[in-house]
Protein backbone atom coordinates (compact mmCIF):
# COMPACT_ATOMS: atom_id res chain seq x y z
CA UNK A 1 0.00 0.00 0.00
CA UNK A 2 1.53 3.32 -1.09
CA UNK A 3 1.78 6.40 1.09
CA UNK A 4 -0.87 8.36 -0.80
CA UNK A 5 -3.48 5.62 -0.35
CA UNK A 6 -2.63 5.38 3.36
CA UNK A 7 -3.19 9.12 3.77
CA UNK A 8 -6.53 8.89 1.99
CA UNK A 9 -7.69 5.98 4.16
CA UNK A 10 -6.50 7.71 7.32
CA UNK A 11 -8.33 10.92 6.37
CA UNK A 12 -11.48 8.95 5.55
CA UNK A 13 -11.30 7.20 8.94
CA UNK A 14 -10.92 10.52 10.79
CA UNK A 15 -13.88 12.00 8.91
CA UNK A 16 -16.01 8.92 9.62
CA UNK A 17 -15.25 9.15 13.36
CA UNK A 18 -16.10 12.87 13.38
CA UNK A 19 -19.38 12.18 11.56
CA UNK A 20 -20.28 9.49 14.10
CA UNK A 21 -19.53 11.79 17.04
CA UNK A 22 -21.57 14.65 15.59
CA UNK A 23 -24.49 12.41 14.62
CA UNK A 24 -24.51 10.86 18.08
CA UNK A 25 -24.68 14.37 19.53
CA UNK A 26 -27.53 15.33 17.22
CA UNK A 27 -29.46 12.19 18.15
CA UNK A 28 -28.56 12.70 21.83
CA UNK A 29 -27.53 9.06 21.93
CA UNK A 30 -30.99 7.84 20.93
CA UNK A 31 -30.06 5.52 18.04
CA UNK A 32 -33.34 3.68 18.49
CA UNK A 33 -35.03 6.45 16.51
CA UNK A 34 -32.99 5.37 13.47
CA UNK A 35 -34.30 1.79 13.73
CA UNK A 36 -37.85 3.06 14.26
CA UNK A 37 -37.42 5.30 11.22
CA UNK A 38 -36.54 2.38 8.96
CA UNK A 39 -39.55 0.44 10.23
CA UNK A 40 -41.85 3.41 9.67
CA UNK A 41 -40.44 3.88 6.16
CA UNK A 42 -41.09 0.24 5.30
CA UNK A 43 -44.68 0.49 6.53
CA UNK A 44 -45.27 3.82 4.80
CA UNK A 45 -43.88 2.47 1.52
CA UNK A 46 -45.96 -0.72 1.48
CA UNK A 47 -49.22 0.79 2.74
CA UNK A 48 -49.29 4.39 1.49
CA UNK A 49 -46.90 4.87 -1.43
CA UNK A 50 -46.97 1.70 -3.50
CA UNK A 51 -48.41 1.07 -6.02
CA UNK A 52 -48.52 4.54 -7.65
CA UNK A 53 -51.83 5.91 -8.85
CA UNK A 54 -51.20 6.51 -12.55
CA UNK A 55 -54.46 8.41 -13.00
CA UNK A 56 -52.30 11.56 -12.82
CA UNK A 57 -51.27 10.73 -16.40
CA UNK A 58 -54.88 10.83 -17.59
CA UNK A 59 -56.68 13.90 -18.89
CA UNK A 60 -58.17 16.20 -16.25
CA UNK A 61 -61.96 16.29 -16.16
CA UNK A 62 -61.88 20.09 -16.14
CA UNK A 63 -61.16 22.12 -18.16
CA UNK A 64 -62.17 20.04 -21.14
CA UNK A 65 -59.23 18.49 -22.99
CA UNK A 66 -58.81 19.81 -26.53
CA UNK A 67 -55.99 17.41 -27.43
CA UNK A 68 -56.56 14.02 -29.03
CA UNK A 69 -53.97 12.60 -26.60
CA UNK A 70 -55.23 12.70 -23.04
CA UNK A 71 -51.73 12.71 -21.56
CA UNK A 72 -51.18 16.28 -22.78
CA UNK A 73 -54.06 17.39 -20.58
CA UNK A 74 -52.94 15.42 -17.53
CA UNK A 75 -51.90 17.00 -14.26
CA UNK A 76 -48.46 15.40 -14.46
CA UNK A 77 -47.74 16.78 -17.94
CA UNK A 78 -49.13 20.26 -17.25
CA UNK A 79 -47.34 20.57 -13.92
CA UNK A 80 -44.01 19.24 -15.23
CA UNK A 81 -44.16 21.42 -18.33
CA UNK A 82 -44.77 24.49 -16.18
CA UNK A 83 -41.78 23.56 -14.00
CA UNK A 84 -39.56 23.16 -17.08
CA UNK A 85 -40.66 26.55 -18.41
CA UNK A 86 -39.96 28.20 -15.04
CA UNK A 87 -36.53 26.57 -14.83
CA UNK A 88 -35.61 27.53 -18.41
CA UNK A 89 -36.61 31.19 -18.07
CA UNK A 90 -34.96 31.65 -14.68
CA UNK A 91 -31.76 29.89 -15.79
CA UNK A 92 -31.34 31.96 -18.96
CA UNK A 93 -32.12 35.29 -17.27
CA UNK A 94 -29.98 34.45 -14.26
CA UNK A 95 -27.08 33.28 -16.46
CA UNK A 96 -26.88 36.52 -18.44
CA UNK A 97 -27.21 38.73 -15.36
CA UNK A 98 -24.54 36.67 -13.58
CA UNK A 99 -22.14 36.82 -16.52
CA UNK A 100 -22.45 40.62 -16.51
CA UNK A 101 -21.79 40.84 -12.75
CA UNK A 102 -19.18 38.10 -12.27
CA UNK A 103 -16.28 39.91 -14.06
CA UNK A 104 -16.61 42.63 -11.42
CA UNK A 105 -16.18 39.97 -8.70
CA UNK A 106 -13.01 38.39 -10.16
CA UNK A 107 -9.82 39.47 -8.37
CA UNK A 108 -7.71 39.33 -11.52
CA UNK A 109 -10.02 41.70 -13.39
CA UNK A 110 -10.91 44.44 -10.89
CA UNK A 111 -9.64 46.12 -7.74
CA UNK A 112 -10.63 45.16 -4.19
CA UNK A 113 -12.92 48.21 -4.01
CA UNK A 114 -15.06 46.62 -6.71
CA UNK A 115 -14.79 42.86 -6.34
CA UNK A 116 -15.39 42.73 -2.56
CA UNK A 117 -18.79 44.55 -2.67
CA UNK A 118 -19.79 42.54 -5.76
CA UNK A 119 -18.94 39.27 -4.00
CA UNK A 120 -21.05 40.35 -1.05
CA UNK A 121 -23.99 41.04 -3.38
CA UNK A 122 -23.66 37.65 -5.09
CA UNK A 123 -23.28 35.90 -1.74
CA UNK A 124 -26.44 37.60 -0.49
CA UNK A 125 -28.51 36.34 -3.44
CA UNK A 126 -27.41 32.73 -2.92
CA UNK A 127 -27.49 32.80 0.88
CA UNK A 128 -31.19 31.96 0.82
CA UNK A 129 -32.37 28.77 -0.91
CA UNK A 130 -34.86 29.03 -3.75
CA UNK A 131 -37.80 28.00 -1.58
CA UNK A 132 -37.18 30.90 0.85
CA UNK A 133 -36.95 33.33 -2.06
CA UNK A 134 -40.21 31.80 -3.33
CA UNK A 135 -41.92 32.51 0.01
CA UNK A 136 -40.84 36.14 -0.20
CA UNK A 137 -41.96 36.58 -3.81
CA UNK A 138 -45.31 34.88 -3.15
CA UNK A 139 -45.93 37.67 -0.64
CA UNK A 140 -44.74 40.33 -3.11
CA UNK A 141 -46.27 39.20 -6.44
CA UNK A 142 -48.83 36.64 -5.27
CA UNK A 143 -49.29 32.94 -5.92
CA UNK A 144 -48.27 31.45 -9.25
CA UNK A 145 -45.29 30.66 -11.45
CA UNK A 146 -43.99 34.26 -11.54
CA UNK A 147 -42.96 33.95 -7.89
CA UNK A 148 -41.13 30.73 -8.75
CA UNK A 149 -39.34 32.28 -11.72
CA UNK A 150 -38.18 35.26 -9.66
CA UNK A 151 -37.04 33.01 -6.82
CA UNK A 152 -34.96 30.74 -9.05
CA UNK A 153 -33.59 33.72 -10.99
CA UNK A 154 -32.25 35.36 -7.84
CA UNK A 155 -30.65 32.14 -6.65
CA UNK A 156 -29.24 31.44 -10.12
CA UNK A 157 -27.57 34.86 -10.20
CA UNK A 158 -25.77 34.22 -6.92
CA UNK A 159 -24.90 30.59 -7.59
CA UNK A 160 -23.71 30.99 -11.18
CA UNK A 161 -22.01 34.28 -10.33
CA UNK A 162 -19.85 32.45 -7.79
CA UNK A 163 -18.98 29.66 -10.26
CA UNK A 164 -18.29 32.14 -13.04
CA UNK A 165 -15.94 34.46 -11.18
CA UNK A 166 -14.05 31.45 -9.81
CA UNK A 167 -13.66 30.24 -13.39
CA UNK A 168 -12.60 33.67 -14.62
CA UNK A 169 -9.93 33.88 -11.93
CA UNK A 170 -8.47 30.67 -13.33
CA UNK A 171 -7.74 32.28 -16.71
CA UNK A 172 -3.99 32.44 -17.36
CA UNK A 173 -2.32 35.80 -16.83
CA UNK A 174 -0.47 35.87 -20.17
CA UNK A 175 -3.51 36.55 -22.39
CA UNK A 176 -4.80 39.11 -19.86
CA UNK A 177 -1.48 40.93 -19.80
CA UNK A 178 -1.31 40.88 -23.59
CA UNK A 179 -4.81 42.34 -23.80
CA UNK A 180 -3.94 45.11 -21.34
CA UNK A 181 -0.74 45.86 -23.26
CA UNK A 182 -2.86 46.31 -26.38
CA UNK A 183 -4.92 48.91 -24.54
CA UNK A 184 -8.16 46.93 -24.37
CA UNK A 185 -10.77 48.20 -21.93
CA UNK A 186 -12.25 46.07 -19.15
CA UNK A 187 -15.39 45.14 -21.16
CA UNK A 188 -13.23 44.29 -24.18
CA UNK A 189 -10.94 42.06 -22.10
CA UNK A 190 -13.97 40.25 -20.66
CA UNK A 191 -15.71 39.70 -23.99
CA UNK A 192 -12.63 38.98 -26.13
CA UNK A 193 -10.39 37.09 -23.70
CA UNK A 194 -12.00 35.95 -20.45
CA UNK A 195 -15.33 34.60 -21.71
CA UNK A 196 -13.82 32.75 -24.73
CA UNK A 197 -11.16 31.21 -22.47
CA UNK A 198 -13.86 30.08 -20.00
CA UNK A 199 -16.58 29.19 -22.51
CA UNK A 200 -16.44 25.40 -22.10
CA UNK A 201 -16.92 25.53 -18.35
CA UNK A 202 -19.49 28.32 -18.61
CA UNK A 203 -21.56 26.04 -20.86
CA UNK A 204 -21.30 23.20 -18.34
CA UNK A 205 -22.35 25.54 -15.54
CA UNK A 206 -25.37 26.71 -17.54
CA UNK A 207 -26.51 23.14 -18.17
CA UNK A 208 -25.94 22.17 -14.55
CA UNK A 209 -27.93 25.16 -13.33
CA UNK A 210 -30.88 24.27 -15.57
CA UNK A 211 -30.92 20.74 -14.14
CA UNK A 212 -30.65 22.19 -10.63
CA UNK A 213 -33.55 24.58 -11.20
CA UNK A 214 -35.73 21.81 -12.59
CA UNK A 215 -35.12 19.71 -9.49
CA UNK A 216 -35.69 22.58 -7.09
CA UNK A 217 -38.55 23.99 -9.13
CA UNK A 218 -40.52 20.84 -8.37
CA UNK A 219 -40.83 21.84 -4.71
CA UNK A 220 -41.54 25.55 -5.12
CA UNK A 221 -45.19 24.72 -5.66
CA UNK A 222 -45.29 23.62 -2.02
CA UNK A 223 -45.28 27.31 -1.10
CA UNK A 224 -47.59 28.38 -3.94
CA UNK A 225 -44.94 29.28 -6.51
CA UNK A 226 -46.31 27.17 -9.36
CA UNK A 227 -45.07 24.06 -11.13
CA UNK A 228 -45.64 20.41 -10.40
CA UNK A 229 -45.03 21.09 -6.72
CA UNK A 230 -48.55 22.55 -6.56
CA UNK A 231 -50.01 19.11 -7.24
CA UNK A 232 -47.58 17.47 -4.81
CA UNK A 233 -48.69 19.86 -2.09
CA UNK A 234 -52.36 19.30 -2.92
CA UNK A 235 -52.21 15.51 -2.72
CA UNK A 236 -49.94 15.54 0.35
CA UNK A 237 -52.53 17.67 2.13
CA UNK A 238 -55.20 15.14 1.15
CA UNK A 239 -52.86 12.28 2.14
CA UNK A 240 -53.27 10.72 -1.29
CA UNK A 241 -49.73 9.35 -1.30
CA UNK A 242 -50.28 6.91 -4.17
CA UNK A 243 -50.67 9.89 -6.50
CA UNK A 244 -47.74 11.64 -4.81
CA UNK A 245 -45.62 8.60 -5.64
CA UNK A 246 -46.70 8.75 -9.28
CA UNK A 247 -45.67 12.42 -9.46
CA UNK A 248 -42.30 11.62 -7.86
CA UNK A 249 -41.63 8.93 -10.47
CA UNK A 250 -42.52 11.39 -13.26
CA UNK A 251 -40.08 13.92 -11.78
CA UNK A 252 -37.37 11.27 -11.51
CA UNK A 253 -37.79 10.20 -15.14
CA UNK A 254 -37.68 13.79 -16.39
CA UNK A 255 -34.57 14.62 -14.32
CA UNK A 256 -32.75 11.50 -15.58
CA UNK A 257 -33.62 12.35 -19.20
CA UNK A 258 -32.41 15.93 -18.72
CA UNK A 259 -29.18 14.66 -17.18
CA UNK A 260 -28.54 12.38 -20.17
CA UNK A 261 -29.27 15.20 -22.61
CA UNK A 262 -26.93 17.48 -20.66
CA UNK A 263 -24.16 14.87 -20.73
CA UNK A 264 -24.70 14.46 -24.47
CA UNK A 265 -24.39 18.19 -25.09
CA UNK A 266 -21.29 18.50 -22.91
CA UNK A 267 -19.65 15.63 -24.77
CA UNK A 268 -19.38 17.89 -27.83
CA UNK A 269 -16.63 19.81 -26.09
CA UNK A 270 -13.42 18.21 -24.82
CA UNK A 271 -10.78 19.69 -22.53
CA UNK A 272 -8.74 20.85 -25.52
CA UNK A 273 -11.68 22.67 -27.00
CA UNK A 274 -12.02 20.23 -29.90
CA UNK A 275 -15.57 19.85 -31.09
CA UNK A 276 -16.46 16.38 -32.23
CA UNK A 277 -19.76 14.77 -32.96
CA UNK A 278 -20.59 12.85 -29.78
CA UNK A 279 -22.14 9.43 -29.41
CA UNK A 280 -24.19 7.98 -26.60
CA UNK A 281 -21.41 5.46 -25.98
CA UNK A 282 -19.00 8.20 -24.85
CA UNK A 283 -21.16 10.39 -22.62
CA UNK A 284 -20.17 8.43 -19.52
CA UNK A 285 -16.44 8.75 -20.31
CA UNK A 286 -14.09 11.47 -19.16
CA UNK A 287 -13.32 14.22 -21.71
CA UNK A 288 -9.89 12.73 -22.45
CA UNK A 289 -11.30 9.23 -23.01
CA UNK A 290 -14.06 10.60 -25.23
CA UNK A 291 -11.48 12.59 -27.21
CA UNK A 292 -9.41 9.45 -27.81
CA UNK A 293 -12.48 7.57 -29.01
CA UNK A 294 -13.53 10.40 -31.33
CA UNK A 295 -10.02 10.84 -32.70
CA UNK A 296 -9.71 7.10 -33.22
CA UNK A 297 -12.92 7.11 -35.22
CA UNK A 298 -11.73 10.07 -37.26
CA UNK A 299 -8.48 8.31 -38.15
CA UNK A 300 -10.29 5.12 -39.13
CA UNK A 301 -12.63 7.14 -41.33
Amino acid sequence: MNAALKRILFTALILAVLCYIMLDDLLQGNWKSVDDGWNNLSTFWSESLWPPDWSVLEARPYPECTSSIGFFCSKAYIGMLETLKMAFVSTIIGFFIAIVLSPFAAKNLTSAWIYIPMRIILAATRSLPSIIWALLFVVIVGLGPLAGVLAMTFYTIGYLGKLQYDEMEGVQNSPLEAARAMGLSHPEIVTNVVIPESSNNLLSQLLFMFEYNVRHGTVLGLVGAGGIGYYLDFYIDWQDYHKVMAFLIVILVVVVILDLISMYIRSFVTEDGDVKRPSWSTIFMSPNQAKEVHHGKSKSD
